[in-house]
């Protein structure tokens, strides 16, 4: 049986509310921060699309006032769930926004699960969203996304993952990092997210990169969902290069 729910988040962003809206209302502006790709019909009443991994949902477009109001809904499924987001922006003196999201709408049957991952999900996106408006804003990103079902318990998936990453057991905001990844340039970075069990997250002079795992209700899986906004980046190069990473990582 579908369950109501209703979740709340609130960021503050060292932007303009023109400069959020671009961010949250466009397509190439949520491809930058965001997992998956987006397409936004700019008007209310227009038809979206959310695509990661093949799979694709539609949306419509139920709320748009630049720069103040932005909603969408997604399409029902046939048992009654569905999503819809509403995201209320409210400019600031000298320069900055904060920006309310309300995620609402009916979950399925294993509801707290999903509940308690959202949350726990938006903390780390709404995160990602800082650092893309602090550190590259305006820059068009190269999307990398890969997928490891069944990779390990999280304890030693995150061992796997630190050792590839030269990092170590205890992992702080701030600590050095290289990304030597076959077929790629080598980057040096930092650690900008801690999120254990579920996320890490690294930022370089050209890149935001975010490892989850999804712990064992949800199979144990290991998503990579990486924004490169390196110029003249090779999409299809660049995503496979890490997914060969984390099929050699998870044989």
């Amino acid at each position: 049986m579908p369950h109501e729910f209703e979740l709340r988040k609130e960021v503050e962003l060292d932007a303009t509310p023109e400069q959020v809206w671009e961010a949250i209302a466009t397509g190439p502006g949520v491809d930058s921060w965001f997992m998956g790709r987006t397409e936004i019909e700019p008007a209310e009443g227009g038809r979206g699309r959310f695509t990661m991994f093949g799979n694709s949902e539609g949306t419509t477009v139920t709320g748009y006032e630049p720069g103040k109001r932005f909603a969408f809904r997604g399409d029902g499924n046939p048992d009654g769930t569905f999503m819809a987001m509403e995201y209320l922006i409210e400019g600031r003196d000298h320069g900055s926004t904060v920006l309310r999201l309300v995620q609402h709408g009916f979950l399925g049957d294993d509801w707290e699960t999903e509940f308690e991952a959202m949350g726990v999900g938006w903390d780390m996106y709404l995160h990602k969203l800082v650092q893309y408006l602090t550190y590259f804003r305006g820059r068009p990103a190269t999307v990398v996304s890969a997928v490891r079902p069944q990779a390990a318990e999280s304890a030693p998936a995150w061992a796997a993952i630190k050792d590839a990453l030269g990092l170590p057991d205890t992992v702080r905001l701030g600590d050095p990092v290289r990304l030597a990844v076959d077929g790629l340039p080598p980057e040096d970075g930092v650690v900008d997210y801690t999120g254990f069990p579920a996320f890490l997250g690294l930022r370089t002079a050209d890149g935001l990169y975010r490892f989850i795992h999804s712990g064992p209700k949800r199979g144990n899986v290991v998503v990579l969902g990486h924004h490169v906004f390196a110029e003249n980046a090779d999409q299809e190069h660049v995503e496979a290069a890490w997914r060969s990473w984390l099929s050699r990582l998870f044989p």
